[in-house]
């Protein structure tokens, strides 16, 4: 038994003749045709269970790491031939709850729940299983890894806040109001940070996380909330992780500077 792209073995694209006689039977697969089946094939082949602290894993960040193989398969700068296979979101996700269990170490917190900062920080695992083309070869891999990931966070965040009116949280970055997330950021330290912002806590009920849930997975779901306007650039974040007012677009365009015509006088002559 063996398993091979047929691409790679001939330019027709079709294994050799003598090699595909030897085999007994071929089975062809495909992708997953859901992010609810893709789901369901990470959940199964990653390794997340592991043994130490206790890990909760949000299925908002499963569908984030899911949806980013979804995109890169339709995206022009990726190469179609070569494909995104699901070892991508696998390796991916095993780096996502890494880096959160790496995190609960350091601050000595009982329980792993990974955040969205915790994906961006899963861009080896990301990149290092795309092959570009010219376009994207150009921009570069970390460009076009992290360009994967805000696309993906932005449809995630829709599917729970499209019809969630934010303009609260937005007006308190608007009015000078900024925070930082590093990925290594404690609960503890970042939770009284995330409760100061007007309008931000009560809106993470949508993702079914309350104010009597554990301060991990509060910061979590206030995380991916604002990571989903970043993501849709209603608020700004730089490469720090500091959040902030976004930059915002001239309601109307200026109008370019045109020099006046002199106005036509007729020439006099004089004798």
């Amino acid at each position: 038994m063996f398993s091979a792209n047929p691409e790679d073995y001939t330019a027709r694209g079709k294994i050799i003749t003598p090699l595909k006689d030897r085999v007994g039977s071929e089975i062809r697969t495909h992708y997953p045709a859901t992010v609810e089946e893709g789901i369901a094939i990470t959940a199964q082949e990653a390794w997340t269970e592991r043994d130490g602290h206790k890990l909760h894993l949000p299925k908002y960040v499963r569908e984030v790491v899911e949806r980013i193989a979804f995109m890169a398969r339709e995206d022009k700068k990726i190469d179609k031939r070569s494909g995104v296979s699901q070892r991508l979101p696998i390796s991916c996700v095993e780096n996502v709850v890494s880096n959160a269990e790496r995190r609960a170490i350091q601050q000595q917190e009982k329980l792993v729940v990974p955040r969205i900062g915790d994906v961006y920080a899963a861009l080896p695992a990301i990149t290092g299983k795309l092959e570009l083309e010219y376009e994207g070869e150009m921009k570069g891999a970390d460009f076009v890894g992290r360009e994967l990931i805000r696309a993906a966070i932005a449809k995630t965040y829709d599917d729970y806040f499209k019809s969630v009116d934010m303009q609260q949280v937005v007006q308190w970055f608007d009015l000078g109001g900024e925070i930082q997330l590093a990925d290594t950021a404690g609960a503890a330290d970042a939770l009284p940070a995330l409760r100061g912002i007007q309008g931000l806590m009560e809106k993470i009920v949508k993702v079914g996380v309350g104010p009597k849930d554990t301060p991990e997975t509060q910061v979590s779901a206030a995380e991916f909330v604002l990571e989903g306007l970043h993501a849709h650039k209603r608020i700004g974040r730089n490469e720090e992780r500091v959040f902030s007012a976004g930059e915002k677009q001239p309601k109307h365009a200026e109008k370019p500077f045109e020099r006046d015509e002199m106005p036509y006088r007729p020439r006099r002559s004089f004798n």
